[in-house]
């Protein structure tokens, strides 16, 4: 196993628990304590996880972990799941994309499809889909953010609240227990807010990681949902909440696919 490889798996294992004792961590991967506080060290300086005495948990439920260290994290999951979104949108469509990095991967999947007509808060987004000439692009007006290019704002919602498009499509930070999707900033959320109640169908792209992920802000019930999109199968437990709810999940399987 690579350094990178059990570097992913202890994060999943932080995700999964919560927390995980450094001991725990060492026995797991069969290397020494002092690796696994390397380890931990790295992913801390990263701001994926959070260093405590003896163990690492998860990151603060107020902030996010750092755009850069995003667009890095589970990108081949990201990259298979934008596809299956792409498959699931046709040509002629009109599309909201949020902010986010895997809304970002969901808008270089769609970028060969023929007369989409999409209305972004994203400057990434915005770049990708407007190198086809064949893609309408509407950019929302509000406030750039400098870390991400996401726009924020009054005049954000504005924009976003006189149309009604096809499908909308978001990312989210975390999903709790009940199927409450969660976020770190507010405006961020008020915009993905206006994306739900104005998009005929809404679709989630989120990978496994951001279950039972602290987030402070709450976004909707997963209720609102129309189809996840996901890497893997999620457990028994949110299966029967995304049964109650009505949201049917497809989940990218390595070589692309859905089920």
């Amino acid at each position: 196993m690579t350094i990178e490889e059990r570097r992913e798996q202890i994060l999943e294992l932080v995700s999964r628990q919560g927390y995980v004792a450094i001991d725990a961590l060492a026995q797991h991967f069969q290397v020494t304590p002092q690796t696994i506080r390397r380890d931990i060290n790295e992913l801390d300086h990263q701001g994926v996880l959070q260093r405590h005495h003896g163990g690492a948990g998860l990151p603060s439920s107020v902030e996010n972990v750092a755009y850069d260290t995003r667009q890095i994290l589970q990108l081949d999951e990201k990259q298979r799941m934008a596809q299956l979104v792409a498959d699931h949108i046709p040509d002629r469509a009109s599309v909201f994309i949020n902010i986010g990095t895997t809304t970002e991967a969901v808008a270089k999947a769609l970028v060969d499809h023929k007369g989409l007509r999409v209305i972004t808060n994203n400057l990434n987004v915005a770049n990708t889909l407007s190198q086809n000439p064949d893609c309408e692009v509407i950019i929302a007006g509000g406030l750039v953010r400098s870390r991400d290019r996401g726009i924020i704002g009054e005049a954000t919602l504005d924009l976003i609240e006189q149309f009604k498009v096809d499908f909308g499509v978001i990312g989210i930070s975390g999903i709790d227990a009940d199927g409450t999707l969660l976020d770190y900033d507010y405006r961020e959320v008020r915009v993905a807010k206006a994306i739900v109640r104005n998009s005929r169908r809404v679709f989630l792209a989120a990978d496994h990681t951001k279950i039972g992920r602290n987030a402070m802000v709450r976004l909707c019930g997963i209720d609102k949902i129309d189809s996840w999109f996901t890497d893997r199968q999620p457990s028994a437990a949110l299966l029967k909440v995304l049964k109650k709810a009505g949201t049917t999940v497809h989940v990218a399987k390595k070589g692309r696919g859905s089920g």
